[in-house]
């Protein structure tokens, strides 16, 4: 059992890899095998991901000594070799992108994988950096990973068709790019001077630096921040977001829910091990970070009380829950950590069934619907119905009862992005609460009453943006009651019960998350875990 359990790290990479190809290399007319290989693939990393959860958890005997494993590839040694690392958050963020991918796959079967080509490949592939990226234990192929994931994002995000979608796909391509071009640049430079990409090595050369390279590692790593900023959505560099996400088609935005997470994860995870070096900075280290999250947390907020169409609501909604992550982790110590992890399941899962709701609340609505009458008045604008109604393509046997599982889901999505009860928002949203209010006396007062205040802004305009829009949305009487299909009610559905049961269950997913916090923090374990040097050079 052992044997077969430590090559569980390789799988969530080399499964969607094999299964885009195969995808790639198939025709098109065999719609239904390429549909059943897909799925397959994902029920496959899902349940690759609950093994290593487990494992990680050690509620199942690891293959490896301790509570951190390591895959070498090729059998090569680190830090000269690849490797793979498995801690619980690297778990955690395994089996959040496998529970969200396969929602947002069987919501595409039902209409969205035909609207433009190598859909399935390409949500493999997907699929595929999002793993790597969290598996990975060297800077360089966490570049290859972001790079694998973006690519594949940039032909999801053009997915479909419209002038919007373009526009705002371009905008995506062209600052995401730019971002990898920094990347490579900030990763040569650290290179060059500590002779190391692994992420367990690198705070050991790091601290054997002179004065003069210190000075030049802090120039590349500022640089390499500023490319998990923009990733991660936060302010000023997420002006390319709102229009990249709301207008990306309902499956896509949903997965599109956790990218902005791998920014906030990679920088998590290298701050922690810089911080170990006594080198970490901006916005690795001090207070920096906490500013950060706290402007595009505001922001975010702006946004939301600004928007006029749920869609792009939902954007600034990601927004806020990075901003609110990004201040969390970049809090006075650690306790925040814990609860932040939970804060971004829930989150993520909230997020991604949003996305999808959108689409299916609005269908037989007229697109200038969302707009105040006095916006029309104040603009000359004028709606008729004859070109502004959105075309009814579906087809298919409407589910009973349509309109009230609409309304349900969509005040669900609204007390678990808010924070309200009973849902896991609100068990995040206070876990964070009581947690900044513990660290009291450690933390500066000033810290603990911004984050509270901006937590519980957030919250109300949230309520207030969703509560406005959504009146729109249901007491719009000219409408017909939308049809829609299992197989798109179905994954919404499944992800807003996950979050009732973490709502109603939090105990174990708590006590993981704060497991994965201590682990996480425990730099020294996971670099004598991946570096096998003797205790003395690594320290206490």
């Amino acid at each position: 059992m052992s044997n077969w359990l430590q090559h569980l790290p390789i799988l969530p990479i080399l499964v969607p890899m094999l299964t885009g190809a195969l995808l790639l290399l198939s025709s098109d007319s065999r719609h239904g095998p390429r549909i059943a290989l897909s799925l397959f693939a994902v029920l496959l990393q899902l349940a690759v991901a609950g093994g290593l959860l487990a494992v990680a958890g050690g509620w199942v005997t690891a293959p490896w000594s301790g509570t951190i494993g390591i895959y070498a590839l090729g059998n090569w040694a680190p830090p000269f070799g690849i490797v793979l690392v498995v801690d619980r958050l690297a778990a955690v963020m395994l089996m959040l992108t496998a529970t969200l991918g396969l929602a947002a796959l069987v919501y595409s079967i039902a209409r969205w994988e035909k609207a433009g080509v190598h859909y399935l490949p390409l949500f493999q592939f997907l699929l595929m950096g999002l793993n790597g990226t969290f598996l990975t234990g060297d800077l360089f192929n966490l570049f290859v990973f972001f790079e694998v994931m973006l690519a594949a994002s940039y032909g999801l995000a053009l997915h479909g068709s419209g002038g919007p979608r373009v526009r705002a796909g371009l905008h995506y391509i062209a600052v995401n790019l730019f971002a990898s071009l920094f990347f490579l640049i900030a990763a040569a430079l650290m290179y060059g001077l500590t002779g190391t990409l692994n992420l367990a090595d690198l705070p050991l050369r790091v601290a054997a630096l002179d004065a003069g390279d210190r000075q030049l590692f802090h120039v590349a790593a500022a640089t390499l921040g500023v490319v998990f900023l923009v990733k991660a959505g936060a302010w000023p560099l997420n002006f390319w977001l709102p229009a990249a996400y709301g207008n990306a088609v309902p499956p896509v935005g949903a997965i599109f829910a956790i990218l902005t997470k791998v920014g906030v994860y990679a920088l998590l995870r290298l701050g922690v091990l810089l911080q170990e070096s006594g080198v970490a900075p901006a916005p690795f280290g001090g207070t920096w970070l906490f500013y950060c999250g706290l402007i595009t947390t505001a922001v975010g907020t702006l946004g939301i009380l600004s928007a006029q169409k749920l869609d792009r609501l939902a954007a600034f909604l990601v927004i806020v829950s990075s901003g609110t992550l990004l201040t969390a982790f970049g809090f006075t110590g650690t306790l925040l950590t814990g609860p932040a992890i939970y804060y971004l399941i829930s989150s993520v899962l909230g997020s991604g069934a949003f996305f999808m709701l959108i689409e299916m609340a609005e269908r037989n609505r007229k697109q200038g619907a969302d707009l105040l009458a006095i916006s029309f008045e104040a603009f000359g604008m004028e709606s008729s119905r004859h070109d502004t109604e959105h075309p009814d393509e579906m087809v298919g046997v409407a589910i009973p009862a349509a309109m009230a599982f609409l309304g349900l889901a969509f005040v669900s999505c609204v007390l678990l992005l808010t924070g309200l009860p009973p849902l896991s928002g609100f068990v995040g949203k206070f876990a964070l609460l009581g947690a900044s209010l513990t660290s009291l006396p450690h933390a500066p007062l000033l810290h603990v009453g911004l984050f509270i205040t901006a937590l519980i802004l957030s919250g109300m305009a949230g309520l207030i943006a969703l509560s406005r829009l959504g009146i729109r949305v249901f007491w719009d009487m000219e409408r017909q009651a939308p049809h829609l299909q299992w197989l798109e009610a179905g994954p919404v559905g499944a992800l807003l019960l996950v979050c009732l049961w973490l709502a109603l269950a939090p105990e174990g997913t708590m006590a993981y998350c704060a497991a994965a916090s201590e682990s996480l923090y425990d730099a020294s374990a996971y670099i004598r875990t991946v570096i096998p040097y003797p205790p003395e050079v690594v320290g206490p």
